[in-house]
Parts: C-alpha cells; sequence; structure tokens
C-alpha cells in the first residue's frame, strides 16, 4: 500500500510523517517533502518531557491545575492537525495493506483495556463558602451587631435597628413585601415553616396567612417584645437558607440606617470549598457531581458540587472583565468536615471529573495517525508487517484516548513514535 502518513502529538503537534514503502523499498529514499524526520526514521523525536510530581503553591511556580488543563484542548487540537496533515493512506476496505519489516514503526505497544477518567485538577479555596450581605430594609438607627465570626441560628437576632431585633428564619427565597392576612405565596409558606419549628401552632402551614397565622404571630412578636400587630413588616425578617455564620460587618452600632443599607456579610456554618473555573472549563462543573480535594496535609476529603453560577470580574488596570464559573462544593460527611476544621482558611487542590469509560480500548493519543479521508487510524503491526487500520475515537484522558475499530482487541501491537 502507498501512501503518507503523519503522526500526531498528544497536544496537537503534528510529527514529520513519514511514506509507507512498498516491499524491496528502503525507508527514508522516498522523493517529495514527506522526507525522513529528524531521527532518520520519518519520526521526530518526541519534546522533553515537562517536570514530574506535584506543582509547588508558590506564587512562582505553576500549579498542577495548570497543567492538566492541556489535556481538555486534545480533542480540538489534534483534530485540527490531522485537518492540516491528512495522510494519504488508501486504507480501503478499513484493514490497510501490508509493509516490509525495514519499514515498520520505531517503537510499539500494546492497546490496552481499563477505565478513563476525564479529569482536571484547579486551585481552590477552602473557607465558608461565598459571602451574602444581609441589608436593612427598616429606618433608624443600628443599634445592637453580633460579631464576625458569630453564628446565628433560627430564630435569633441577626442585628438590631431602633432596639428591635431583626430575626434570621430559613428560606430560600428574600423577603420581599409585608406579610399579613389575606395574603398567599411561598413567602408566606416559608414564615409559617419557621414559625412552626420555633414551636408555634394552631395553624395550617400551606401558602395562605390566614386569622390563625396571624395569631401565631401576634404571639411571636409577643415573645420577641414588638408590637403585637398580627402583621410581619417588611425588615423585620431576614430568610437565609440555614444557619449562618458572620463573616464581616458593613455598618457600626450607633450608625444611622434605612432601607437599602447594608449591615453585614454571612456565610454558611459549614467548611465548603470555592473554585472559579475558566469560561471554557464549565463542562467540569455539573451539580451534584462528586470530587476530591487535598488539603494542605496531602489528606484527601471528599466533596459534592452544591452551586455553580456564573461571575463576572473586573478588569485590572484597564483590562476587560473576565467570565468566571464559580463553584461551591460541600464536603461530605462528619469526618471530612472535622478534618477540615483545622483550617480556617486554606488552598486546596480539586480534581473534577468531567467524564469516565469504563473498561474500553485504549491507545496512546500519539498513536493516532490523520487520515487524508478524515478522522483516525492506527498503524497495527503483525509479525513483520503493518497495517493501518481507521479508528472511532472516544473520550481522550491522560494521554490515552478511547479507540475502536476493524480487529482491534486487547494486546494488538500498533506503532507510536520513540
Amino acid at each position: 500500500m502507498t501512501g503518507d502518513a503523519t503522526r500526531t502529538e498528544a497536544l496537537g503537534r503534528p510529527l514529520p510523517g513519514r511514506k509507507p514503502t512498498e516491499p524491496g523499498t528502503e525507508p527514508g529514499t522516498e522523493p517529495g517533502a514527506d522526507g525522513p524526520g529528524p531521527d532518520g526514521n520519518g519520526r521526530a523525536p518526541a519534546p522533553p518531557a515537562g517536570p514530574d510530581g506535584k506543582a509547588g503553591r508558590g506564587s512562582g511556580e505553576r500549579r498542577r491545575g495548570r497543567r492538566d488543563r492541556k489535556a481538555a484542548f486534545a480533542v480540538a487540537a489534534i483534530a485540527a492537525a490531522g485537518v492540516a496533515t491528512a495522510a494519504a493512506l488508501g486504507v480501503g476496505g478499513g484493514s490497510g495493506g501490508g509493509k516490509s519489516a525495514s519499514a515498520l514503526p520505531p517503537k510499539t505497544t500494546e492497546v490496552t483495556r481499563q477505565t478513563l477518567k476525564d479529569g482536571q485538577t484547579e486551585d481552590g479555596e477552602l473557607g465558608f463558602g461565598p459571602s451574602t450581605t444581609a441589608t436593612n430594609r427598616l429606618p433608624g438607627t443600628i443599634t445592637h451587631l453580633p460579631e464576625s465570626g458569630d453564628r446565628i441560628t433560627r430564630g435569633k437576632e441577626l442585628f438590631e435597628v431602633d432596639g428591635k431585633p431583626v430575626s434570621l428564619m430559613y428560606g430560600s427565597r428574600p423577603a420581599y413585601r409585608d406579610l399579613r392576612s389575606g395574603m398567599e405565596g411561598h413567602d408566606v409558606l416559608q414564615l409559617e415553616r419557621n414559625l412552626r419549628a420555633l414551636g408555634y401552632d394552631g395553624f395550617t402551614v400551606d401558602d395562605e396567612y390566614t386569622a390563625d397565622t396571624a395569631d401565631a404571630v401576634e404571639e411571636w412578636q409577643d415573645d420577641l417584645g414588638l408590637a403585637e400587630t398580627g402583621t410581619v413588616p417588611l425588615g423585620q425578617v431576614v430568610f437565609a437558607p440555614g444557619a449562618v455564620r458572620v463573616e464581616s460587618l458593613a455598618a457600626g452600632e450607633g450608625d444611622p440606617t434605612g432601607p437599602g443599607r447594608k449591615v453585614l456579610t454571612y456565610t454558611g456554618t459549614e467548611k465548603a470549598v470555592t473554585v472559579k473555573l475558566d469560561a471554557a472549563d464549565q463542562r467540569l462543573a455539573k451539580k451534584g457531581a462528586e470530587v476530591s480535594m487535598e488539603l494542605p496535609d496531602n489528606s484527601t476529603v471528599k466533596g459534592r458540587v452544591s452551586k455553580v453560577s456564573t461571575v463576572i470580574e473586573p478588569g485590572e488596570q484597564g483590562e476587560d472583565p473576565t467570565t468566571k464559573v464559580e463553584v461551591v462544593i460541600d464536603l461530605k460527611g462528619a469526618k471530612a468536615q472535622k478534618t477540615a476544621d483545622d483550617y480556617a482558611l486554606a488552598s486546596v487542590d480539586v480534581t473534577f471529573t468531567a467524564g469516565t469509560r469504563k473498561d474500553v480500548l485504549t491507545v496512546p493519543v500519539t498513536a493516532l495517525l490523520a487520515l487524508r479521508e478524515g478522522g483516525f487510524g492506527v498503524e497495527v503491526v503483525k509479525g513483520g508487517t503493518s497495517s493501518y487500520v481507521p479508528v472511532e475515537t472516544g473520550l481522550f484522558a491522560d494521554g490515552r484516548v478511547e479507540v475502536s475499530g476493524n480487529g482491534l482487541t486487547e494486546g494488538t501491537l500498533v506503532g507510536v513514535p520513540k
């Protein structure tokens, strides 16, 4: 069989190809542009390998996540190289033709069966997750504030205006209106759930604010020393998903305040990890996905992605803003939380898995050959001859690629560069 072949490296750099020879023809003597490579056999030496081992955490060193990101571009880079240097292999019928032993590849490797994982490691910050700002909705003066680090639970005072407590209640929807008899909605349901959890009864927990609800509210107001109106004015309650930890204060006791004035910021009470991904890596950010995290003491804990959001980071010194994907990861289980409690704030390595393929045939990415008619193939070596076999590629990970093709089985020998 005659034609040209171009072998492609893992990151899409095309290696100089060599033209398959007919029996009795010496390799490297074919006329034309596709002459022998620098090593004399038509294959260029592989580029020097990068430093092995885990990258340091210093500001002048590259972290492991930066190196691993290169693998994410393997598919696009290889495809681009294949289009640019498509080889005239003439692989009719999908099996290719035999070739004399003198033209065999300089090195071979076996097709292996394994599980491939598309993983990537990124820098994360261990803390309590992103912070939220608590904004006052009442006119008056700030008369009491918590301290940074305080933990506030359901029904407790978050801050105080004119001597009246602003209470924390649990719920996903922020307060946006006064609540009174005759109203309906999810915010009514949130209020009633909290009243019941605080021990008040005599009403049905639903989304209707009835006279019975108003009676329970009056009882709650009496316990807090508030006017017993049966109506909850906007600003008397702050809803948060759960218990909160005060992160910082944005006001001081004695400061005048009013609707829209920032009072404090808060986070959740359990340790969490925050990662900011480039927009191109959004495939990694799947809510509910499990991740692995390496702490500063080299211990490993598991986590689960709990929140994914897009944030815009302002540019510095005239640069354009950048879009980031902010990922919040909850630590799984009491053991992980206890391990993380040893660190107030810390940098951690977070390993995401975007895809997994179990029990598939794989070859090194460097074994792929770009075909003139499109797609990829491998050079199968058997005895003293070799042939080109078109393959379908699947998942790329860790320098290997999932392949399937006519006659490919575990243990099949394929050609690779030196």
